[in-house]
């Protein structure tokens, strides 16, 4: 990594756990609920997509749209697949009209069949859970909720949020890149990259025409953001009462050293991203003919792999952009990023509490927002003897962990010194009971969503 200094988070437990599309530090602010339940280079100027042969065909329709109803039941009832007309409920067509589009443009512009390139179907579930203000990708299936109708709007209604969660897919079955650190923020950054395809594709726009907004139209009239990112500009997209400032960096001057969120994966991606953006700008022509055909190459191309960072995977798009190397390279340099730079060491965490003292924190998801709620069982906080009981049945040592899943949430608790970190498919329902209880009057940390 270029010189220059690292901002640094508080360290926590270093484990990883799945992850969500609205970023932790976002949602510990505004959406409690939600963390209960819980993105050819014009006159041949890079290299081809390497040539596959033709996928077998599967049986069934591409693609199946479900309601889960307002619960958390997955997949939910199948409403419409593809073929099918218009189901008059926004959100499944909403759902319909963004895959249809974004298997579209890996199918017809980089010759991919569907996210595995073998022509899996695709199931989408909408109307998941109540007030929930998220999307993810949970390894088998894309998931959208409807927002909390206060700050977030519908996840399906801006279709890059679509294009994020469906890329996460193909990257799953490509390089693999595991969700944490640098690798997790390039994983985050790779979603950011083919949203933005897809959003300039459908608008018809070339890159230097594009707003490079991702999450454009997902907050509500009176929110003070014009998205959840910005590629271009990082940092910039919101800044809002209940928000915060958009915290996300775009240089490795700022880089975040952080136990939370996967290690900053939401935070840290905005440094990828803008070198997308200032490739695509300074190839010209259209970001998916562009930039997307070198970052599709360098994804699929075998030389990025699970546990590539930053230098890595700007080494790859460097090989893979043929005429266009001088661009790419320039971009990477500009972000402080150069093929030499190695991974910045993680925060070795450390863990103190009180014998008495319950906490819990919520990071990761879409919008990488971070909460917080914690709890004296000594006070007198009614709140107090049903959490009492609670953590006296609850063995966290017992509770399943797993491999980190993009934009899902990650809870962090400790009970009384018993401490854990638990994914959301994870929880109990004794734990979702604690962390409804802890935060259903959120905590934030007195310096903001953006607390470095």
């Amino acid at each position: 990594m270029g010189a220059g200094r690292h901002r640094r988070l508080p360290a926590g437990p270093r484990t990883v756990m799945p992850c969500r599309f609205v970023p932790p530090y976002l949602l510990a602010r505004v959406a409690p609920s939600s963390l209960v339940v819980d993105e050819a280079l014009r006159a041949g100027r890079t290299t081809p997509v390497p040539t596959r042969a033709p996928a077998l065909p599967v049986p069934g329709p591409a693609w199946t749209v479900h309601t889960a109803g307002n619960t958390t039941d997955l997949p939910g009832r199948a409403v419409r697949s593809a073929g099918d007309g218009a189901s008059g409920d926004a959100a499944v067509d909403e759902a319909a009209d963004g895959i249809t589009a974004a298997l579209a443009l890996f199918a017809e512009v980089y010759g991919r069949a569907s996210y595995d390139d073998a022509g899996a179907p695709v199931s989408l579930t909408v109307h998941y859970g109540r007030d929930y203000d998220n999307a993810f990708w949970d390894g088998t299936q894309l998931v959208f909720g409807d927002g909390d109708g206060q700050l977030f709007g519908r996840f399906t209604r801006p279709v890059d949020v679509l294009g994020h969660e469906l890329t996460h897919a193909v990257t799953e079955h490509s390089a693999g890149l595991v969700y944490r650190d640098q690798p997790g923020a390039l994983n985050e950054s790779v979603s950011d990259a083919f949203a933005a395809c897809l959003k300039q594709r459908l608008l018809g726009q070339t890159a230097d025409q594009g707003d490079w907004l991702i999450g454009e139209g997902i907050f509500l009239p009176g929110v003070q953001a014009r998205a959840l990112r910005d590629m271009a500009a990082p940092g910039t997209a919101y800044d809002d009462p209940a928000l915060g400032r958009d915290p996300q960096v775009g240089s490795m001057a700022d880089f975040v050293v952080t136990s939370e969120d996967n290690g900053g994966v939401h935070l840290n991606s905005g440094i990828p991203n803008r070198a997308f953006q200032l490739a695509a700008v300074a190839i010209g022509g259209t970001t998916w003919e562009g930039a997307g055909r070198v970052w599709y190459a360098a994804l699929t191309g075998g030389a990025v792999g699970a546990d590539t960072d930053f230098a890595g995977f700007a080494a790859a798009t460097i090989a893979a952009a043929g005429s266009a190397a001088d661009a790419v390279g320039t971009a990477w340099e500009t972000v402080g990023v150069t093929p030499s730079t190695s991974a910045p060491p993680p925060d070795p965490g450390s863990a103190a509490a009180s014998s008495r003292r319950v906490a819990v924190r919520r990071t990761g998801g879409f919008a990488g927002l971070r909460t917080a709620g914690e709890l004296d069982l000594d006070g007198d906080d009614p709140r107090g003897p049903e959490l009492a009981a609670l953590v006296d049945r609850v063995d966290l040592a017992s509770v399943a962990g797993g491999p980190p899943q993009p934009d899902r949430f990650v809870y962090d608790f400790d009970l009384c010194g018993d401490a854990a970190t638990v994914p959301e498919q994870h929880l109990t329902a004794d734990l979702r009971r604690i962390a409804d209880l802890l935060l259903e009057s959120p905590r934030t940390d007195p310096r903001g969503a953006h607390w470095r």
